[in-house]
């Protein structure tokens, strides 16, 4: 799992061809199976990874926003559900792949299996180890679920938000044109907390973090028409290259965009926080 965070750290994605080879000290390992979506390893006891597309054949989902329903490959509760039924009675943590695009994955771990539902044939996963020590984790209580639904975002919808962004921007700040994914951050046009702030790519723009923060500080803004401006008393500043270089330079620039079209950043979310970059102004 170490090693698989080193490799997505870049991008916040890995493709089936990293998986396929993936290495461990002086070893190659598979963590995806051709045509299945759980790979159990012969020299594992407990299942290694899961797969997940949103366009596959099976339901697997959010439960009330919070746990993760995985669904038992078809054929029964036996065959490739047993190293996964195996991993709950072992309580080990295990790896979900989240597909987002042909051969491109988001890894979340560790998860834990913390259910098993034979008559509805599916397993429950846990996307962060407290989780397995609820009372209930499939009801939980109303205190309970908000902690879930906070863990299911910062460990989720971000880690996708940020994946689906940095593809969408070809791991490129949207302003300086950086290409050091490290360097990069997934930002929010409107705020997660907010009205219209979900993280779907067209509320997102990559940014490098000098311009993420000067976003959020409303010393940067982006107007409707993909036009980067600065803050006018920035503007009136002397201090030095960075303030510059790095962001009075940027002034009057063209956002570089999303290649498709639906991916790019939506106009209405662009006009609601520019006019909050006008007022600090």
């Amino acid at each position: 799992m170490h090693r698989l965070s080193e490799m997505a750290a870049e991008t916040g994605t890995v493709t089936r061809e990293q998986l396929t080879a993936f290495p461990v000290a002086d070893q190659m390992w598979k963590l995806v199976d051709q045509s299945r979506g759980i790979r159990n390893p012969r020299e594992l006891e407990a299942t290694l990874t899961v797969m997940s597309s949103s366009d596959g054949p099976y339901s697997d989902a959010e439960l009330d926003g919070s746990l993760y329903r995985y669904d038992y490959r078809s054929g029964g509760d036996g065959g490739d559900n047993t190293k996964l039924r195996r991993a709950y009675e072992l309580g080990v943590p295990i790896i979900l792949l989240r597909k987002i695009r042909s051969k491109t994955f988001v890894p979340v771990f560790p998860v834990y299996v913390v259910g098993d539902d034979r008559d509805g044939k599916f397993f429950l996963l846990a996307l962060d180890e407290s989780i397995r020590f609820l009372a209930n984790p499939q009801h939980p209580s109303e205190a309970e679920r908000r902690y879930i639904a906070r863990i299911t975002r910062q460990r989720l919808h971000q880690p996708e938000f940020r994946g689906r962004v940095m593809l969408a921007y070809e791991t490129k700040c949207a302003v300086c044109h950086l290409k050091h994914g490290r360097l990069l951050d997934a930002a929010h046009i409107i705020g997660d907390n907010e009205p219209g702030g979900e993280p779907v790519v067209q509320n997102g723009l990559a940014l490098c973090k000098i311009h993420h923060a000067a976003y959020d500080n409303d010393l940067l803004g982006i107007s409707p028409d993909y036009t980067v401006h600065i803050n006018d008393d920035l503007l009136q500043e002397r201090d030095g290259p960075m303030l510059k270089h790095g962001l009075q330079e940027m002034n009057g620039r063209d956002l570089h965009l999303p290649s498709l079209r639906l991916e790019q950043p939506d106009r209405d979310r662009l006009s609601t926080r520019f006019e909050k970059f006008q007022d600090a102004s």
